[in-house]
């Protein structure tokens, strides 16, 4: 085991002394951070709810003003309280130390102080930025740091934790692989099987949940087991909210791998089950490859940690709207074992996890580009360090990447331009309504992007991109950056979700291409650590840096996590004002409970329109429609329902329900000779109207 320095074996009086000052200054700052945030309650629940805002102003002894939503919040007793959290955490993690590398206390004391306690100068730092800014009326600059400021504090909170894990946890070094060995298996430990079997339980928990309580939408979600439903039953490879064959919104086929074990088990649960576990999985060869590039399992163990704590992968699973299942998703396991592939140069494997890839939908094309010019550049510089005679012509060197980057240009055109209008009877792709501001046509668009740099730069450069960009990469603790050619590569795609009106956020799942990228860029990034210490001439052991930066990354994606995630990880989750406290979003709800009422009343055979929230129960009925507002071609595009529809059942407690009670339906209303209203057994959840039987002549 690592043991601390020899100079710190020797009790310093002066290190003590800053050691202690540290831990005063520290919580000092942490108070200033926190009565800066909580005294304005816009501000405060970007953290929590505003009734746990309420209660934590006057536990620290606060006083609300009512007309101005803001907060007055005493220095001294909230000092108090930080302080003697820190003196306790101060003790224990002192405790650990010097039983951990057999030191006398008062020297693990001052060694714990005086490096791990210096992060919680951090948010001191938060705070004279903003004053600064206040006082110079530079707004936009206060307004940035104030949305900022969870990061602010998930560095603090990361850099604290992990530099008391480097203390008590040393890297397990492997012997270095030599070239013959880099291609053989490496085998995956239990910790990181226990990791992953945790997530897919949670998760799954949490999915079955929500959809047993009503809370999954059909709209994105639940329709794509509508689409297994109705190529089973010879229907076509559609749901009845398509404008035609699924093909017409997206070329994205990977979810009919499915189709085998869906036969077997024909349910909405078993999608959520298996795209949580192919998240999961994704952590195989983010493993290996971690080991390969350190040399230490360790590192490996903590790229699994921070990959499945990382919360824009949580959002892929269960997204801020509660949209719990898209096939997007499982390209991102399939991109991380075709990047091992690649790394391995098993390019044959490597060609078919990329075809899989692109399955999941068109959007990897756009990854794929820049992917295979990274390919040839790695190709030409490692052809250039071996002393081979003949020397490999430059174009046989370049050849397989710049194919592969050619390949995924023209199939993203042709599929644009031409498949999914051809789907769509000629209609243009529906998202180009996302970049508007360049343009109504796809030609418009693509001319602006391409050469109108002035209109591309003023809407790149925005706050939001900056923001957009720390939530992707201080997960995984800046460590991408140390790998700049590989997180390069995700460049395109995220200026591309920048200009997109819609994805500027990683609580949705815009960004799933962008994940393997930016996880694999982190293992790189990892292993580049000690070779940057050595070049930049840092006066830190490149041991030492390596295992700061290990322990750093999953406390990162844990602190993170904190403050962003719905999971037990995330303040939200226990949080009982919040939209998404676990009470409110995985216990049934009396809602759920009175729709086992409806269920019976509806038979099989027959065709039934639905609100969004309880259409996903009858997608196995004959047909499945929707009722909203939104113009539908099974409809010709007219408002109501199709002709041929028995059933009507609307929900008036859904999150858009419109709809509270039978005077308001426009069909009741409007015909009341072709509709009868079901007597109400539910209390009021749920309406159900019956077509009339056409009397016999």
């Amino acid at each position: 085991m690592n043991r601390i320095t020899t100079p710190a074996l020797q009790f310093d009086s002066q290190r003590f002394t800053c050691a202690v000052l540290c831990i005063l200054l520290g919580s000092g700052s942490v108070t200033l951070a926190i009565q800066s945030i909580f005294s304005n309650m816009n501000i405060a629940t970007l953290y929590v709810s505003s009734s746990l805002w309420q209660g934590l102003v006057q536990f620290c002894s606060g006083k609300i003003e009512t007309t101005t939503q803001s907060a007055l919040i005493p220095f001294f007793p909230l000092m108090g309280y930080l302080l003697f959290v820190a003196i306790l955490t101060g003790s224990i993690g002192a405790f650990l130390v010097s039983k951990v590398h057999s030191l006398p206390f008062r020297i693990a004391f001052t060694e714990w102080g005086w490096k791990g306690f210096r992060w919680w100068l951090l948010p001191a730092i938060w705070e004279i930025f903003r004053v600064m800014a206040f006082i110079l009326g530079w707004t936009s600059l206060e307004s940035l740091l104030l949305a900022t400021s969870q990061f602010w504090f998930s560095l603090a909170l990361a850099g604290w934790l992990a530099t008391f894990a480097s203390m008590v946890i040393p890297l397990a070094e492997r012997e270095p692989l030599t070239q013959s060995d880099e291609t053989q298996k490496i085998g995956i430990p239990f910790t990181a099987w226990f990791m992953m079997g945790l997530f897919v339980a949670l998760f799954t928990f949490m999915n079955w949940q929500l959809y047993h309580g009503l809370l999954i939408p059909h709209g994105d979600s639940a329709m794509y087991e509508e689409h297994l439903w109705n190529v089973a039953h010879g229907k076509g490879f559609r749901s009845y909210l398509d404008q035609g064959l699924f093909w017409g919104e997206h070329i994205q086929f990977i979810h009919l791998l499915l189709l085998p074990v869906y036969l077997l088990w024909p349910s909405h649960l078993l999608l959520e089950f298996c795209e949580t576990a192919a998240l999961a999985i994704g952590a195989i060869p983010l493993y290996r490859m971690a080991v390969r590039h350190s040399q230490s399992t360790t590192v490996g163990k903590a790229m699994v940690a921070a990959y499945l704590c990382y919360f824009p992968l949580q959002f892929l699973d269960i997204a801020i709207d509660l949209k719990t299942f898209r096939p997007i998703s499982f390209g991102v396991p399939a991109l991380l074992f075709a990047l091992e592939a690649i790394e391995l140069k098993r390019w044959k494997s490597a060609s078919l996890l990329l075809l899989l890839t692109l399955t999941a939908k068109e959007d990897y094309a756009i990854i794929f580009g820049p992917l295979g010019l990274w390919i040839a550049w790695q190709q030409w510089q490692e052809g250039k360090q071996k002393d081979l005679v003949p020397r490999p012509s430059f174009f046989r060197t370049v050849t397989p990447g710049i194919g592969l980057s050619l390949s995924a240009v023209i199939y993203l055109a042709i599929v644009v331009k031409f498949v999914i209008p051809w789907f769509r009877s000629g209609v243009q792709v529906h998202y180009v309504g996302y970049f508007s501001k360049f343009g109504d046509s796809l030609g418009e668009v693509v001319q602006n992007l391409l050469f109108n740099p002035s209109l591309l730069w003023a809407e790149l450069v925005q706050p939001d991109t900056l923001i957009y960009a720390l939530a992707l990469i201080v997960p995984f603790a800046f460590l991408p950056l140390f790998s700049p050619s590989r997180l390069l590569v995700a460049a395109p795609l995220f200026c591309l979700l920048c200009l997109n009106e819609l994805a500027q956020d990683p609580r949705h799942h815009f960004h799933a291409p962008i994940v393997p990228i930016l996880c694999w860029a982190t293992v790189a990034g990892l292993g580049n650590v000690p070779r940057c210490i050595d070049r930049w001439s840092l006066k830190i052991k490149p041991l030492a840096g390596k295992t700061f930066a290990t322990h750093f990354l999953w406390c990162a994606a844990i602190a993170t996590g904190s403050f962003f995630s719905l999971g037990p990880l995330g303040l939200v989750f226990w949080d009982s004002g919040s939209a998404w406290h676990w009470e409110r979003l995985y216990l049934p709800s009396e809602r759920a409970k009175q729709f086992r009422k409806v269920v019976p009343l509806i038979p099989p055979e027959s065709k039934v329109a639905s609100t969004d929230f309880v259409h996903p129960r009858f997608t196995h009925h004959a047909k499945s429609y929707d009722y909203s507002n939104y113009r539908r071609k099974v409809n010709d595009y007219q408002l109501g329902v199709p002709a041929d529809t028995d059933y009507i059942v609307i929900d008036t407690q859904h999150p858009y329900s419109e709809i509270k009670s039978p005077d308001q339906i426009p069909e009741l209303r409007e015909h009341p000779d072709q509709w009868e209203l079901i007597p109400d057994q539910t209390n009021g959840y749920f309406i159900i109207l019956k077509r009339k039987a056409v009397p016999k002549e």
